[in-house]
């Protein structure tokens, strides 16, 4: 089984990245690693921040690290929250009060009734190994917002987004619809096809060494030269 270290302390988005990746993988979060500090992120874009995470996360720990940065941007509010999303409300804000400041916001808009309010969900994900950036991924999903709450499952601002060709929110959608269409899922996708060419890879590297030993142990051992002396 190979392992994992997701550089989070959500345990939401934990379940959600694992369910994603599968049996196969040992998943670990930051929660049990209290003494690592929350890097700053100061990056101006989401895959900035998912660098910062991979790597404060990959210098402190052995084995190979994702971090991820995801939020949403709202057409109206000019691409707001985006990287704010987080801490829309406040440096520690809850996902509540993110989503009421959200809706506060809005609500001081003139908006056309009728019309959708577009929006998008965007993930930027950082692969790291030992202080190293090893590849980075994104995706997205395109929906709208609705001004009022619905659903109670997922987190963060689920409850007030419905992707594109649905009718409910990604808080309404079950967990298994959710993470094969969310933001999450779209980056991810890429990321699980570089992990597996990579453990394609090592697993040839591997058998090639294996095989090297056990030819040089079948093979008989060769006399030793007249001039060798024991």
């Amino acid at each position: 089984m190979r392992k994992l270290i997701i550089a989070t302390r959500n345990r939401h988005k934990t379940r959600e990245l694992a369910a994603m990746l599968g049996p196969e993988w040992m998943i670990e979060d930051l929660s049990g690693y209290t003494e690592l500090p929350e890097p700053e992120e100061n990056g101006r874009t989401f895959e900035e921040n998912a660098v910062i995470k991979a790597l404060a996360a990959s210098h402190a720990l052995k084995g190979l690290v994702l971090a991820d940065d995801s939020g949403l941007e709202v057409d109206l509010l000019e691409g707001a929250p985006g990287i704010r999303s987080a801490r829309y409300a406040a440096e520690k804000a809850t996902d509540k009060e993110n989503r009421d400041r959200l809706l506060g916001e809005l609500s001081r808009l003139n908006h056309a009734a009728g019309q959708p309010i577009t929006a998008r969900f965007r993930c930027a994900m950082a692969l790291a190994e030992q202080g190293k950036v090893l590849a980075t991924f994104c995706g997205r999903v395109e929906g709208r917002i609705v001004l009022a709450e619905a659903g109670t499952g997922g987190f963060g601002y689920d409850p007030l987004f419905i992707p594109d060709g649905y009718s409910q929110t990604f808080a309404e959608l079950d967990a298994g619809t959710k993470n094969c269409l969310s933001h999450r899922a779209r980056a991810m996708e890429p990321a699980m096809a570089w992990l597996a060419a990579r453990g394609a890879a090592e697993t040839a590297t591997g058998s090639g060494m294996e095989r090297a030993v056990r030819r040089a142990a079948s093979e008989p051992t060769r006399p030793r030269p007249r001039w060798i002396r024991s």
